[in-house]
């Protein structure tokens, strides 16, 4: 493992690869494939990669990794007391 992961490292070096890039690669690959070994389960996913879940979410969306349908969003809750009054502008 460790002479595949020199040789890696002598291709990106060769290939004018910046430190910052071969990290986005390194990350979208690893996230990518723990994803599809988790058939898409986050939680599972996160916990493979030795990460917190919202770190995960946060990036699949940076690398617009979406796995499987998107979330619906929640609507807001309703309140449940009374509408305000709007102040008449008189004391």
């Amino acid at each position: 493992m460790k002479s595949q992961i020199d040789s890696l490292v002598a291709q990106l070096l060769n290939g004018n690869i910046f430190l910052q890039e071969a990290i986005e690669i390194l990350e979208k690959g690893m996230i990518g494939g723990a994803l599809a070994t988790n058939e898409g389960n986050q939680s599972a996913t996160a916990k493979q990669l030795g990460i917190h879940r919202n770190t995960l979410q946060r990036k699949i969306a940076d690398y617009g990794l979406a796995a499987g349908r998107p979330r619906a969003r929640r609507k807001p809750v309703a309140r449940a007391s009374s509408p305000r009054r709007r102040k008449t502008g008189t004391a």
